[in-house]
């Protein structure tokens, strides 16, 4: 069993010696085989859509027992709660809209459970979040999406407005993440249960942009 470790265990210490560019390029890289793997294993793409929601389920899971467990919401970011909350009101809406189904289920319980975390991070454990330390602004992502979402968005048979703000928040939610980042690039301390569910949240991205790309 040993044998067989060393040699992924030496291909991890190699990536972890290379530079931010290599390590992107090679991410990018991972990412596209990925995704052609997906292309030719998963006949329907919606349960792309289903594995990226059950995948956050799970990082909002632990985030709830960090919540309840620890008492301290101290290496989270509001910001980026905000932000999944907001793409997530604009899924529903088009889902409610476009196709109703069970992906309009989950986004309904996921909304309610990442509002419930706000609400948690806002007023009842205030004093542990870290303000000075979570300062992505929001305009910096939101507006971006926006601009994007008005200019490339899905070719389909439904209303304008309603493919545009289903464009806006699926770029919304592929860069969600990026204020939980920088609280952790700002803290320069990543504890476990935040090192998980950024974990979760990245998984559960990538399942989502694949389904994206994938039906399109």
């Amino acid at each position: 069993m040993r044998v067989q470790q060393r040699p992924i265990r030496a291909l991890s210490m190699w990536v972890r010696r290379q530079p931010p560019k290599v390590k992107a390029f090679l991410g990018v890289v991972s990412g596209m085989a990925a995704l052609v793997l997906l292309r030719f294993i998963v006949h329907d793409h919606d349960n792309l859509f289903v594995a990226a929601e059950a995948v956050h389920s799970i990082g909002i899971s632990v985030l709830i027992y960090k919540l309840i467990k620890e008492k301290t919401c101290a290496g989270l970011s509001l910001k980026s709660q905000e932000l999944t909350a907001i793409f997530l009101a604009v899924r529903l809406y088009c889902s409610f809209v476009m196709e109703y189904d069970i992906h309009t289920l989950l986004d309904l319980a996921t909304l309610a459970t990442t509002l419930w975390v706000i609400y948690m991070i806002r007023f009842k454990l205030k004093s542990s979040y870290m303000e000075d330390k979570d300062n992505f602004a929001l305009y910096y992502v939101l507006a971006p999406c926006a601009a994007l979402a008005l200019f490339i968005h899905p070719s389909t048979s439904h209303n304008l407005v309603n493919r545009i703000f289903w464009a806006f928040c699926v770029y919304l939610e592929a860069v969600s993440v990026l204020p939980q980042l920088r609280v952790m690039q700002n803290t320069k301390i990543v504890e476990p249960f935040t090192a998980h569910y950024v974990f979760a949240l990245g998984v559960a991205r990538f399942l989502s942009c694949a389904h994206w790309v994938l039906q399109v």
